[in-house]
């Protein structure tokens, strides 16, 4: 496979209500052949679409999540209504206004769909369009581009079932081929040059045409393993409770003592700060009931875990009267 990648120039400021395809025509320089697959940054499509907004941006990423996945100080993983996990929902202030923010387009496989459909009806040839944001990874320092909506592609190859050269049976192999062409495109466009659409030539047939759309990539929350951030996770568990979408997340000045006693019966142990700052747990009970103690034991626990997960520095003792 030979690929060929390369921006268009000059297509300038995108305004609310403009027909972002037929700016995309008029900039092309050599015109599009059936197969390509056009490469839209998520921004423009929101632009012409009107989403950007003077607001605060802290109340349009509540808006714009589904629930909370990690927190950390003034950083928020979330997962979004149309089911992307992001920092801060996508939402981004680089490339606008002072004091202007813009949210990713709700319906990122729709917008890409209409995009394809206007785009084929003015050039008359047969398409794929990718709409790309970017995004951090797991593990990984730095961030790069991924599909997040998609039409006319497949969103990936599954090779499921294929064996190698070797004669070994693939199980779970599946390129995200949507999220490797958002990739090659940002890295003919450049990030900061102004550049949002990019062209690729060159894709095998059997990859174009699909409408499975994007979606597809999103791992749904059965079958995530990390729906939660691993501070979130014990937050949540210490909790007790049903884990509500959006759940209120510990800060760092939040009261440990309140999310150890949160969801319990707490009648036969109780917890104090000793003068050193330490956290005493002692029984409650004046007849030395076993129980008293196994409580006592089973909340120093929960202090150790909750102290640990916030990143505490605290002296726990279970302590007798």
């Amino acid at each position: 496979m030979v690929l060929r990648a390369w921006p268009l120039e000059g297509i300038g400021e995108i305004r609310p209500g403009d027909d972002l395809a037929a700016i995309i025509v008029d900039h092309l320089g050599d015109p599009l052949e059936d197969g390509d697959v056009v490469v839209v940054t998520s921004k423009v499509v929101s632009k012409a679409a009107g989403l950007a907004t003077a607001g605060d941006r802290d109340s349009l990423i509540d808006a714009e999540t589904d629930r909370v996945v990690a927190r950390r100080g003034q950083t928020r993983i979330v997962r979004t209504h149309s089911g992307l996990t992001l920092a801060a929902a996508g939402i981004d202030a680089s490339n606008l206004e002072a004091g202007t923010v813009i949210p990713l387009p709700p319906d990122p496989d729709g917008a890409a769909r209409d995009l394809r459909g206007r785009l084929e009806e003015l050039t008359g040839v047969r398409l794929g369009v990718i709409v790309s944001d970017t995004a951090g990874r797991a593990w990984r320092i730095g961030q790069t581009d991924i599909a997040i909506g998609a039409s006319g592609v497949v969103p990936y190859v599954s090779f499921a079932g294929v064996e190698d050269a070797y004669g070994n049976l693939l199980a779970v192999t599946s390129p995200a081929v949507a999220d490797e062409i958002a990739g090659t495109a940002e890295l003919v466009a450049g990030k900061l040059d102004g550049r949002p659409v990019v062209v690729v030539r060159g894709l095998p047939t059997s990859w174009l045409g699909s409408d499975e759309g994007a979606a597809a990539l999103i791992r749904d929350d059965d079958g995530d393993l990390f729906g939660l951030g691993a501070r979130d996770a014990v937050l949540a568990a210490a909790s007790r409770g049903d884990l509500p979408r959006g759940f209120p997340v510990a800060d760092e000045d939040d009261d440990l003592l309140a999310l150890a006693r949160a969801g319990t019966d707490l009648s036969l142990a109780d917890v104090t700060v000793a003068a050193d700052g330490s956290l005493e747990v002692r029984s409650l009970s004046e007849d030395g009931a076993p129980e008293a103690y196994v409580e006592a034991g089973a909340l120093a626990e929960r202090l150790r875990i909750l102290a640990r997960a916030l990143r505490r520095e605290v002296v726990i003792a279970v302590v007798s009267d």
